[in-house]
């Protein structure tokens, strides 16, 4: 990556969403809000590290089956490149495979809401500006949100303070990502960013998945949701989020996560039968509150 490069958003589009844009946002709330499933279903039986490495190696294969995908990335942006896929991919898929043996499903999508206001905190970090009175506002808004979220699931007997860090952590790795991907999104195209940073991302996790097959079990309801998780959720949807991101900009293309909470629940509560607490449903609330308020100005004054 060489110092002319952007770091982040420049060349972005900061008109207001059209037809395209919103096409992909209601995708990708679809493909991620069931995501939290298929990962809940897959470590019924399989390992963590299983999960993680054959979701990458899965999606992969995926986008391997796309031409575009199969574009070169130029040496300078291969330090960015391995950023994306330890960040963004590897990282994450780990992080989210451990935290759902001991979070439900619904709860890990609730606490991804907070992605627009982790990559909002780091857009300004990396442009080095601060951010204005209505992001100001809507970060503090929406930590308060993830505060009554996390509550529930840190007291009494099932407590899982654990699983909530996790999540934590891998949504703020996704705040870091999003920024990462615009520029090389806008020099390759999604397909050939998501394909190249999962063959990256696989061999990272190449090592856990190898030590988890020691302590892995086998079901094809696992298999099969593992299939989907890969393929769909995350070959597919990495390409398409990229895309968004390229268009959008970092902190406008994480507001697919308001629609992922609500989806998340559902299907949590209709597959899974997983009950959430009051105080968390009105957590997500008042984070997408923050968030609306945080994003819908995108220019961060300096």
């Amino acid at each position: 990556m060489t110092m002319g490069r952007p770091l982040t958003n420049v060349g972005s589009n900061t008109a207001a969403f059209g037809p395209a844009e919103w096409g992909l946002t209601l995708t990708l709330a679809a493909i991620w809000g069931s995501a939290f499933l298929w990962i809940a279903i897959a470590v019924d039986h399989l390992s963590p590290g299983v999960v993680a490495f054959g979701r990458v190696v899965l999606g992969a294969a995926a986008m391997a089956l796309v031409p575009r995908a199969r574009r070169k990335i130029d040496r300078d942006d291969w330090g960015r490149l391995v950023a994306v896929a330890l960040i963004g991919n590897a990282a994450p898929a780990f992080l989210f495979a451990v935290a759902e043996t001991r979070l439900d499903s619904a709860v890990a999508g609730m606490l991804t809401s907070g992605s627009p206001l982790f990559s909002l905190l780091v857009a300004s970090l990396m442009l080095r500006s601060r951010p204005g009175i209505n992001q100001t506002v809507g970060i503090v808004i929406g930590f308060g949100g993830i505060v009554m979220m996390t509550v529930p699931s840190l007291q009494g007997a099932d407590a899982a303070p654990l699983g909530v860090a996790l999540v934590l952590v891998a949504v703020l790795c996704y705040g870091v990502n999003g920024n990462l991907i615009v520029p090389l999104q806008q020099r390759y195209g999604g397909p050939a960013l998501a394909m190249w940073a999962l063959i990256l991302s696989s061999a990272a996790l190449l090592p856990l998945g190898v030590a988890g097959i020691a302590t892995t079990g086998f079901a094809w309801s696992s298999v099969v949701a593992l299939v989907v998780l890969g393929v769909v959720g995350t070959g597919f949807a990495r390409s398409l989020s990229a895309t968004l991101a390229g268009r959008a900009g970092a902190p406008r293309m994480s507001t697919t996560t308001y629609l992922i909470p609500i989806i998340a629940l559902g299907l949590g509560a209709l597959f899974r039968d997983e009950v959430i607490h009051p105080i968390a449903i009105g957590g997500v609330v008042v984070v997408l509150v923050g968030a609306w308020i945080a994003t819908r100005a995108i220019r961060i004054r300096s």
